[in-house]
């Protein structure tokens, strides 16, 4: 459960309409009606991107008056369904896949099984890429996919990021290439399935 205790303040003189915050938003709080961007207070999750990136300084980052708390239950799906999806993404369901915030795999996970359907809708349920909002776009890609959704860039010009490869996924011809040079592809991901596979074993507790 991740407590969002800060809330962006808009100076309207300052605002040019440039739309970088809209850009930068993870959780798409923030837009810019009438010339001027406006936030979202329900949705803001606190991470001061717009702050940090607005070139004309018209963003403050302020005291909530109310701490916002964000969360999903994993209870609230059934557990062997979020199994299935993480060791479907590769990933254990314990493993911790966004250190800012702290969220866990099988949050994600259970935020995707309750519908979220976007990096967005996952980041707005979770708290997930509200801290450096970089690293951990790459497992929210993952299990997005591997619960069948197929995504694509938001029109307005968000940044998008493509999935990178994994031990799963390597061309054979850079294993090819590299494995006489002291990399083991084919026993890294021996260990890496033998550890997530590892996760079914609690399924019945």
């Amino acid at each position: 459960m991740k407590k969002v205790t800060l809330l962006p303040h808009v100076d309207n003189d300052k605002c040019r309409a440039c739309r970088t915050c809209e850009k930068v938003c993870p959780v798409l709080a923030i837009r810019v009606e009438d010339r001027k961007a406006v936030v979202d207070a329900d949705r803001c999750r606190g991470c001061a991107n717009c702050e940090q990136r607005c070139p004309f300084d018209a963003i403050t980052m302020t005291k909530r008056d109310k701490v916002l708390q964000v969360g999903v239950d994993i209870s609230s799906v059934d557990y062997k369904d979020i199994i299935d999806l993480c060791v479907k993404a590769h990933l254990h369901p314990e493993q911790t896949i966004c250190y800012c915030v702290g969220v866990r795999a099988e949050e994600v996970a259970a935020a995707i099984l309750k519908g979220a359907k976007t990096p967005e809708e996952v980041s707005l349920e979770t708290g997930i890429r509200t801290g450096c909002t970089i690293e951990c776009i790459q497992p929210i890609l993952r299990l997005l996919d591997a619960a069948g959704y197929k995504l694509s860039p938001i029109k307005g010009g968000w940044q998008w990021y493509g999935k990178t490869a994994t031990a799963w996924d390597l061309p054979e011809e850079v294993k090819k290439k590299y494995s006489s040079r002291g990399f083991y592809f084919e026993e890294d991901r021996e260990v890496l399935d033998k550890i997530i596979d590892g996760c079914r074993k609690g399924e019945d507790k």
